[in-house]
């Protein structure tokens, strides 16, 4: 499975601008129930990622008005992103080695695409492990 099995069915590619102000980029991601979203700029590309987190370490826990703050002071800008084609390993490696919970799937022709999440890779694992569990049960309780 790839990161094109799991997007695919999407409807919606969540972004907002990087001069998004952080209050209304929280209220975005609450919104949409999200954790975190795509930044682009006025010109579409892609320039950063901001999460839940960024917004509580870098703004409330600082003390800082949200009002007044830009995504732009406070997104990730090493951006680490995946092809459509990435393997579902090869997205869990990448987000163990970085040490982060999203990645940016990005495609050549396409652009910006959206997100995977860690729990979006969770869920296919969890699900593939309860399908081989199901069919070892069936086997060794199969009815004669």
């Amino acid at each position: 499975m790839n990161v094109n099995d799991l997007i695919r069915a999407r409807t919606e590619i969540f972004s907002i601008t990087d001069s998004t102000s952080v209050h209304d980029a929280a209220r975005y991601l609450r919104d949409k129930k999200i954790r975190a979203v795509g930044v682009q700029d006025t010109s579409g590309a892609l320039v950063g990622i901001v999460s839940q987190s960024d917004i509580s370490e870098k703004v409330a826990a600082e003390n800082k008005c949200p009002a007044w703050m830009r995504v732009s002071e406070i997104m990730s800008t090493n951006l680490v992103t995946v092809e459509p084609e990435t393997s579902l390993d090869d997205c869990l490696r990448l987000m163990e080695k970085h040490r982060i919970f999203h990645l940016l799937v990005v495609e050549a022709r396409a652009g910006y695409r959206g997100l995977v999440s860690a729990k979006d890779l969770l869920k296919v694992i969890a699900s593939d492990h309860k399908d081989r569990a199901d069919l070892l049960e069936s086997y060794i309780f199969a009815q004669h």
